[in-house]
């Protein structure tokens, strides 16, 4: 049983219950319904049930999995671009959460910004990936947008995030970030396609 998969559900169906609930009787139950599951979080990622129940208050309105975005930069030897990142040492496509009044694209390009210092523009959709709640992924569901993208500008450079940056060979890469191996191959694939 995957208990980050469990905790999400029942997260989501309380805080969902809470927003849509016209009855005392089932705002008590979706209430303590949530007042556990932050409890079991805590204890599952070692933090205060306060502080995870503040986040879960932070989210307004019918809950969703969390939105991120990933941009495929190709050069033109066929190399992907990569940022190793600071907190793992893992290899990873440019990429961030989606922000609020910000479409996925948008969010592709400002991501690619910020963390490499070119200007791109969004080429082709690749492909949405779901991820459910785990010990991998965290524990919330997470959907990742994935674009080709084509750099217009700018001049690549490394953000605080990163501890370097570099176009590799997909088959070259030591350490990936999670699933971006997959990400990658799919854009490689989509790439030499069209080509």
């Amino acid at each position: 049983m995957n208990l980050m998969r469990l905790l999400d559900e029942l997260r989501i169906l309380s805080q969902n219950g809470l927003e849509y609930a016209d009855n005392p009787y089932d705002k008590e139950r979706y209430e303590r319904i949530l007042t556990l599951t932050s409890q079991y979080y805590g204890k599952a990622l070692s933090l205060p049930p306060a502080e995870v129940r503040n986040r879960f208050a932070a989210e307004f309105g019918h809950i969703t999995p969390k939105v991120g975005a990933e941009a495929a930069i190709f050069n033109s030897a066929g190399d992907i671009l990569l940022m190793q990142r600071v907190d793992d040492g893992t290899w990873c496509l440019p990429c961030g959460w989606v922000d609020p009044n910000e479409s996925p694209a948008d969010t592709a390009v400002r991501e690619t910004k910020e963390e490499t210092g070119l200007n791109i523009e969004v080429a082709k959709l690749i492909d949405v990936y779901y991820h459910a709640p785990s010990d991998e992924f965290g524990p919330h569901g997470r959907i990742d947008v994935l674009y080709h993208c084509s750099v217009v500008g700018g001049t690549l450079e490394l953000s605080d995030e990163g501890e370097a940056l570099e176009y590799w060979n997909i088959d070259d890469v030591p350490d990936w970030h999670k699933q971006h191996k997959t990400y990658a191959g799919d854009a490689e694939h989509m790439r030499s396609k069209n080509a």
